[in-house]
């Protein structure tokens, strides 16, 4: 804003001095000329400029902000089959592998996300809260006094609620909590979050996880060479690896599962997604198998 004032004194101060129009072309993007119904605010690729009518007096260049804006480069959920390279821990060159359009490239819905992730968390809970009913609780059944004369309020046992060591009143009984939620829409949700750890570029493929040995410093060193990976997962195809499993028990940033536990509860907990070849395959299957009604 403290921009646009200034460059409106300037040109309060520069009435003799009118800037001529220059036509737009992809050599010089710094003007882009728009239609005059047009909001006098656009952008031409990577510039910021500020258009104004014929008539007017341009401001000059040199105010106008020249910093890059990043785009994308292709449109997130179109369903279009992505090609990654592979590698393995030691950054070596593996080929590359398509990821199919309609599991790795779907449209974003948290809406999505978030009803798979309640009925994943209700689902796990235990369920095995319990108290115990006035007919339950440790006591005699003794009328404790008369039913007139003493003054005192009339009770017909010293188990209930109100009273020190009674049973308690609508207390929770084991039960389960888990919720229904259709296939279609669990089977969505990992699609969901498998698209969004691919959006982000937090999608690695690996040929495998293979390590020369159980010491935890190897994943310590191979986890430090990835960008920016503050909390990883590893996810194989088959059973894991004696290896692996030893060489990560001891570290709570780095966490490890098999293909057919792969859940998207697991993958929003983790920001950086790994996958060998073959546990994407299993998924890919696993997700254009039909739904048995």
């Amino acid at each position: 804003m403290r921009g646009l004032i200034r460059a409106a004194a300037l040109l309060r101060q520069s009435q003799s001095r009118t800037w001529l129009p220059q036509p737009a072309s992809i050599e010089k993007p710094l003007v882009s000329w728009i239609s005059k119904h047009v909001s006098p605010f656009s952008s031409y690729k990577l510039y910021s400029t500020l258009e104004t009518h014929e008539t007017e007096v341009l401001i000059p260049p040199e105010l106008l902000s020249s910093r890059s804006v990043l785009t994308p480069d292709r449109r997130i959920g179109e369903y279009e089959d992505l090609v990654t390279r592979v590698t393995n821990f030691r950054g070596e060159d593996r080929g590359f592998m398509v990821l199919a359009g309609d599991v790795f490239d779907v449209p974003i819905r948290t809406d999505i996300i978030h009803r798979v992730v309640k009925w994943q968390l209700a689902k796990r809970r235990q369920g095995t809260h319990s108290t115990k009913t006035i007919s339950e609780v440790s006591g005699t059944g003794r009328k404790p006094w008369r039913q007139k004369g003493t003054g005192r309020a009339r009770h017909g046992t010293l188990r209930g609620p109100q009273f020190r060591h009674g049973a308690a009143c609508h207390g929770p009984k084991p039960r389960s909590h888990a919720i229904k939620l259709q296939k279609k829409v669990r089977r969505l949700g990992l699609k969901v979050a498998l698209s969004a750890r691919t959006a982000e570029g937090k999608l690695l493929v690996f040929e495998d996880l293979e390590l020369p040995s159980h010491k935890t410093k190897n994943i310590v060193n191979y986890v430090s060479e990835m960008t920016d990976a503050k909390k990883v997962l590893l996810v194989d195809g088959g059973p894991l690896d004696d290896k692996l499993k030893l060489a990560t028990r001891n570290l709570h940033y780095v966490n490890v599962l098999p293909s057919i536990g792969l859940n998207v509860y697991s993958i929003l907990q983790h920001d950086t997604l790994v996958m060998t070849r073959d546990a994407v395959n299993r998924i890919v299957e696993r997700m254009h198998t039909p739904i048995n009604r």
